[in-house]
């Protein structure tokens, strides 16, 4: 399914993918998860494990989201429907986001 690549300050962290309509899965790169100088990409995210999955997109990165008028805005122009929270991470996400973390597509 859709898959993005999660950067921290540029730095590439891991992959964010959708599996299944219930079924989103983080995994730090190999490079990332063994460099001690990085920090995990949020609390709930830590780097005590390599992969994380969980049954709805992770809450830390729905908190990237816009919201209120500026979602409208955003799914009105780029087409995504209002309710794939996914869809519109990987395409809103890439620049200009609050704080250290942004998404961006891969395409297969």
């Amino acid at each position: 399914m859709a898959k993005g690549a999660v950067y921290y300050n540029g730095i590439l962290a891991g992959y964010l993918e959708k599996i299944a309509t219930d079924q989103y899965v983080f995994s730090y790169t190999e490079t990332y998860f063994h460099n001690p100088a990085m920090p995990a990409i949020s609390l709930t995210i830590a780097k005590t494990r390599q992969v994380h999955e969980n049954p709805i997109l992770f809450p830390f990165f729905a908190g990237l989201l816009s919201e209120g008028i500026n979602k409208d805005i955003q799914c009105r122009l780029l087409k995504i429907d209002e309710t794939d929270d996914f869809t519109r991470l990987l395409r809103t996400a890439g620049e200009d986001t609050i704080g250290a973390i942004t998404v961006t597509e891969l395409n297969d």
